[in-house]
């Protein structure tokens, strides 16, 4: 029988494992933040045109799944920081358009709000770390309900129906950063590379969907 030396070993080193976990993933997001808002600045100082809906779709998810086919290498670090730089390319448009209308306070205002929902959430997770796991049947819901919505509404143009799929990605993307913090804290996920992206990508989204939410409250979205 094991001793409860033995356990107690082990269960330090999964804590240090996952202490790891969080730290690297937290350095990395900071620095592709960084590296993303540095891309959306020069794109926005450039006067860069908006790269379209073909070519961000293409450029997305071809980053994307080139970053989950690297996630194990050296090479997945430089995937991460294509796809976050790609995203700050996408994002410049929208948020040269909103400092161009005069909305500057409205941009600052979506940074602090995705802040503290980002902070909020992670610091629920990190202190109780409750196991989240009860969120995928919603997040999968949650996912085809966004998708739907959105493909009726590239053929329908309802302004409140967009309206509503800035909400509901606001409280999509809140989910998955519960989720996926829940996941590193009790062990469940341990690729900081992949967290990371998954992170990111719910920041992205609340902050454009929050900014889409402003500017259309402020008169200034059509």
């Amino acid at each position: 029988m094991q001793s409860p030396v033995g356990f107690n070993t082990a269960s330090q080193l999964s804590t240090v494992e996952i202490n790891k976990v969080l730290r690297n993933t937290y350095t990395l997001l900071a620095m592709t933040l960084i590296f993303s808002a540095i891309v959306a600045t020069a794109a926005i100082a450039l006067n860069l045109p908006s790269p379209g809906l073909i070519v961000t779709l293409i450029g997305v998810y071809g980053l994307m799944f080139l970053v989950y086919k690297t996630a194990n290498s050296a090479m997945g670090l430089v995937s991460v920081f294509a796809f976050t730089g790609f995203l700050g390319y996408t994002i410049a448009p929208m948020v040269g358009y909103a400092l161009g209308a005069g909305a500057a306070d409205l941009v600052v205002l979506s940074l602090g709000g995705t802040g503290l929902i980002f902070f909020g959430l992670s610091a629920y997770a990190l202190t109780t770390k409750k196991d989240m796991s009860f969120l995928n049947g919603m997040l999968v819901a949650g996912f085809w309900v966004l998708v739907i919505a959105m493909i009726g509404n590239i053929f329908l143009q309802i302004p409140a129906l967009s309206l509503a799929i800035s909400a509901l990605f606001i409280l999509f993307s809140s989910a998955i950063i519960l989720k996926q913090t829940s996941d590193i804290v009790n062990g469940g996920e341990t690729n900081y590379i992949v967290a990371t992206v998954t992170l990111f990508v719910s920041l992205y989204n609340i902050f454009s969907s929050l900014l889409h939410l402003l500017m259309a409250f402020a008169g200034g979205d059509d």
